[in-house]
Order: C-alpha cells, then sequence, then structure tokens
C-alpha cells in the first residue's frame, strides 16, 4: 500500500501482519465456507434509534431492551441500533469517539444484553467523522492520531466531476499548525471525510471493527461506503478502490467470525447499489434502496407497471448474499436509486404527492449550481395516506399492503422502529432541530407508548398486530427464504404479483396484492397452480376447493397463496 503516491489499496507483507494482529487473527485461521447463507424465512430486522423509546430515570438502551423483550422477542430476529456512538450532528453520524457508547444512551454493558437476545446490527461511520473529534483536533496540530487522517486538497481543485449528495460547498477552509488546507466534506462541514490512502486510517477502524464483533455486534453496516475513496477528475463515487477496502473488510470479517455480516449503505442508482455484492466477495447484503420510491409510487399512482418491471430485472442473489429490503428509515425516501427507473413526469407527481402529505423535499447538488431531489422526508404512514388524488381511508390497508410486499420479497426485511408502530410526521421536532429528516425520527414515551398500544383500535395498535401477526406468518414459510425462488407474475397494472418457492421446491407461494382503490378480480387459472395440490390463502386462512375460481380483491388485499399437501 502507497500513501501519498499512487493511490492502491494492496496491502504488503508489513501491513498484513498489522491488519491481522488489529482484527486478533494469527497466520493460521481456517478458512470460511464460501456461499454460505447465514440466514433464514426466520430473519427480520428492526431499525431503531438508541432512544427513540424513553422512560423516565432509565437510560435509554435498556428501556429500547424492555419494548424489544414486550413486544418483537420471537418475531423479529435482530435490531439494527443507529449510531450509539458520542456525536455532534447528524443524530449520531457526525462521531467523536466510536469506541465508547454515548453516556445519554447507557453503556457497552446495554448493548451487549441486546446482543445477547438479538442479532445486532451497528453502524461503522467509516466515510467521515466529526469535525470535533480528537483525531480531527490532532490533525489541526499535526498530531498523531489523527496527523494525515483526512482528505485535503487545493482551493482551485477541479471538482465538477464529483457526485454530492448535499447541496453545501464540499471543502471546509481550516487553519492547522501547518497552514491553511481545505478538507473535504461530503456530507456537512461537521463530518470530515478520511483519507484509507493512509494506512494508518484502514487499521484503525479494522481495530474498531474487532472491538464491535467483541462487544456482541454481528452486522455491520458500512455507511456512506460508495463516497469512501477520492481521486480528483473523477466522481469520487464507487471508485474501484472502494470496493477493494469493502473486499478486505469482508475477507477480514469472515475469519474472525465466519457468522457476521456486512451490509453496505450506498444511497445510489441501482445498477450501482449491486455492484456491492461483488463476485459474492464483497457485502453479504445490500441495501434494496429502489424498492421504496418504486413501491411508494405504485401504491399512489395504483400503477406496478414500475416495480413490475424493475423486479424482472433484478437478478437472484447468489448463494452467501442477499438483499436487504425496507420501506423506510431513519432517512427520508430516497429518490436517486429511482433515477432511470421511474419518468421524469413519474417521479414529478409522486414529490408533489408527498409534499401533499406533509413531505419535505431534500436536495443534491450538480454541476452548474443546479440542483435535483435528493430525497423525501417523511413518516411512512403519512406517505401512504392517500393517492396521487389525496388523503382517503384506505391509509391503514395501503400501508398494511406495503409491507405485506416488502416482507414476501427475496431478501431479509427491515423494519423500521416508527413503520412498526404508525407514527406520524413529528412536525414539532422538525421545527425544533430545523432538519428535515427530524419529521420521522419521533421519540416515544414509553408509558404513552403503552397507553397506546392497549387501545385496541388506535392506529399504532392495529399497525403493531398487522404487522407481528404477517411477520409471524413469514417466519413460518420456507418459500419466504431470502435466498427463495422468486419469479415475476404478469397480472396487469393493478395486481402485483410473484412467486416463490422454497430451496427444496416443495412449498410455493403465490404472492398478489390489489394496489389500487378499487376491487379487482383475480383467476386463479392465470397463476397456474398445480392441480395435485390443495391451495389456500396464508393471511386470510381461506382454502380454494378448484382452480377454476374468480376471487374478488379488495382495496390493498394481498394474497399469500401456497400449497396444501394434505388437502385433496
Amino acid at each position: 500500500m502507497i500513501y501519498d503516491g499512487v493511490p492502491a489499496v494492496h496491502p504488503d507483507a508489513a501491513m498484513v501482519e498489522q491488519l491481522l494482529a488489529a482484527m486478533g487473527l494469527g497466520r493460521e485461521v481456517e478458512a470460511p465456507q464460501p456461499h454460505c447463507n447465514h440466514w433464514s424465512e426466520r430473519d427480520a430486522l428492526l431499525i431503531t434509534y438508541g432512544d427513540s423509546v424513553v422512560a423516565p430515570g432509565e437510560k435509554p438502551l435498556h428501556t429500547l431492551k424492555r419494548f424489544l423483550d414486550l413486544h418483537v422477542a420471537g418475531v423479529l430476529s435482530g435490531v439494527h441500533i443507529l449510531p450509539f456512538y458520542p456525536w455532534t450532528s447528524d443524530d449520531g453520524f457526525a462521531v467523536l469517539d466510536y469506541s465508547s457508547v454515548n453516556e445519554a444512551l447507557g453503556s457497552w454493558e446495554d448493548v451487549s444484553a441486546i446482543a445477547d437476545d438479538f442479532d445486532l446490527m451497528a453502524d461503522l461511520v467509516i466515510n467521515h467523522c466529526s469535525s470535533r473529534s480528537p483525531w480531527f483536533e490532532n490533525f489541526l496540530r499535526d498530531e498523531a492520531p489523527g496527523r494525515g487522517y483526512f482528505f485535503t486538497v487545493p482551493p482551485d481543485t477541479d471538482l465538477a466531476a464529483v457526485v454530492r449528495p448535499r447541496t453545501s460547498p464540499l471543502l471546509r477552509e481550516v487553519e492547522t499548525v501547518r497552514g491553511t488546507q481545505h478538507v473535504w466534506c461530503t456530507f456537512s462541514h461537521d463530518q470530515v471525510d478520511l483519507d484509507f490512502r493512509n494506512p494508518e486510517v484502514l487499521l484503525q477502524f479494522v481495530s474498531i471493527l474487532r472491538l464491535y464483533l467483541d462487544r456482541g455486534v454481528r452486522i455491520l453496516r458500512l455507511d456512506a461506503i460508495a463516497f469512501l475513496w477520492k481521486i480528483t477528475g473523477t466522481s469520487c463515487l464507487n471508485l474501484e478502490q472502494t470496493h477493494e477496502v469493502v473486499r478486505l473488510l469482508r475477507t477480514l470479517l469472515e475469519h474472525a467470525r465466519p457468522d457476521a455480516m456486512l451490509i453496505t449503505e450506498t444511497n445510489i442508482p441501482n445498477r450501482e447499489n449491486l455492484s456491492y455484492f461483488g463476485n459474492a466477495n464483497e457485502a453479504h447484503c445490500v441495501y434494496n434502496f429502489s424498492l421504496p420510491p418504486l413501491l411508494i409510487n405504485t401504491l399512489l399512482s395504483g400503477d406496478c407497471t414500475y416495480l413490475r418491471h424493475w423486479l424482472m430485472s433484478m437478478p437472484p442473489a447468489q448463494n452467501g448474499t442477499t438483499y436487504f429490503n425496507f420501506i423506510a428509515s431513519h432517512d427520508g425516501i430516497g429518490l436517486r436509486p429511482a433515477e432511470g427507473l421511474l419518468s421524469e413526469e413519474e417521479l414529478s407527481t409522486l414529490i408533489t404527492a408527498l409534499e401533499g402529505f406533509g413531505g419535505r423535499v431534500s436536495w443534491r447538488a450538480l454541476e452548474g449550481d443546479e440542483r435535483r431531489p435528493y430525497e423525501v422526508n417523511i413518516a411512512l404512514y403519512d406517505a401512504l395516506r392517500g393517492t396521487v388524488r389525496g388523503a382517503d381511508t384506505w391509509g391503514l390497508e395501503r400501508f398494511v399492503c406495503a409491507h405485506a410486499i416488502m416482507f414476501a420479497l427475496e431478501g431479509i426485511p427491515g423494519l423500521y422502529i416508527h413503520s412498526l408502530l404508525g407514527t406520524r410526521n413529528d412536525y414539532q421536532r422538525l421545527e425544533h432541530s430545523g432538519q428535515s429528516r427530524a419529521i420521522n425520527r419521533h421519540q416515544w414515551s414509553l408509558a404513552a407508548l403503552e397507553k397506546e398500544l392497549a387501545d385496541p383500535y388506535s392506529d399504532h395498535s392495529l399497525v403493531l398486530n398487522r404487522l407481528i401477526a404477517l411477520l409471524r406468518l413469514r417466519g413460518a414459510q420456507p418459500a419466504f427464504h431470502p435466498n427463495a425462488t422468486q419469479f415475476t407474475l404478469q397480472l396487469g397494472s393493478a395486481l402485483f404479483g410473484f412467486w416463490r418457492q422454497s430451496l427444496n421446491r416443495r412449498q410455493s407461494i403465490f404472492c398478489i396484492s390489489n394496489i389500487t382503490d378499487q376491487p379487482q378480480p383475480l383467476n386463479l387459472l392465470d397463476i397456474n397452480l398445480i392441480d395435485d395440490h390443495g391451495w389456500g390463502d396464508l393471511i386470510s386462512g381461506e382454502r380454494y376447493s378448484s382452480r377454476d375460481l374468480q376471487l374478488l380483491l379488495q382495496p390493498y388485499q394481498t394474497l399469500w397463496i401456497t400449497n396444501l399437501p394434505n388437502q385433496g
């Protein structure tokens, strides 16, 4: 590896020894089994901040554990706790100290207690850290650790080709003991980009990765990984050196803990996103970023054409890799992953509808001072409370339909806590913070939440119970294994459907949803049910006595039609 010269990420012998030592590995390590699936149909993850649920006099991570034990134990296999380290901005993604737990949230013991009962996903915020971190303060003083850790360029560098996720200036001028320098800030001036050309930076993050494994973390999420490597004159996005770093981390990780998983967070167009699978030697999972805008657009427009075409084009993941499916997260509904998939007119109509439901649009910078929509910030329950024609009375059914589709797709589902609870737009938090993303980052009082959940008619109770019921069903179906066969059905624009078949080919499930606000007919002959099986809908429990039946799907109804071998 050469630093301050030709950029490369091929470690020499000395560097190999340092990497092995940082990961706690000896020269004699057993090679992991290739193409091994470390997941099943029983896997589904909750996405949450450490303080999404709070109680007086109790550390939020302890409160979160109580909530998990009470409401999702045995249903959700894992939990992604968003950055729980000391931070200065961006709700945790401007990290001060990677090796500590934010004292306001709890301790490493609280984190490990959750990891004892759930597969824990944690963020490796690898592209940048806080401008008030000890590393950056040492960089300004030209002291170690921190000296040479941050990416700088002269202010007159031509940066026109750089792809930006924000509209803020890319470079920040700072005064150091070595004079004025201009540090690279992809996301904000409080989030200063690290320079992975410096091998010391890589070694630091390998040590951090080892620490997280020792604390019980099983799934490592590489935050904003696509922006990691910079070469001026290029887009500085998805460069080959970035992929090399991911491959290196994957190799070290799976030798340290064979069942550990690496997941890449790359909010970029679909084809580039899929490149992070590599040849089953990079990410175990990639975020399925195109799914949220396409699925929401489908349910708001009442036309599944774009979603169906996309699903048909998606390659099946190789064994040892799979998709991470989600509809909502702590961030907004990303629009970049819809580029090339939705027409400009369709995208404009979608944005207008979401703004009508209270959403806020965030922008990214283009060349020539132009800008383009980057994401829409909105709570999913509000995003689905109507169609492009406006709000209606079908919001709950539309919301459940979205999740029934997502739960059935190839891959592992991830469920944001505010989707699980049917949380609405938080305008007060939005106004208080001045940050658009705050609209979907509500903080629940545990007492207030439990009061809502105790009311069987509250929206929050209805949402939780219906989603939990779907997840329980999903976890019992071999055909919903994340790598089970998937084939898209051709049922017109009003019915969205696909077929799943278990790895042993014994179970089939036809997943069919009415994505409109009008009843829609379905002839069972159109989905080619095999005659020597009984068939029935897992969700409603209805069994079908004949293949020659025409069903009428109510607005936003989903069927999971499966074979029943014991039926005549």
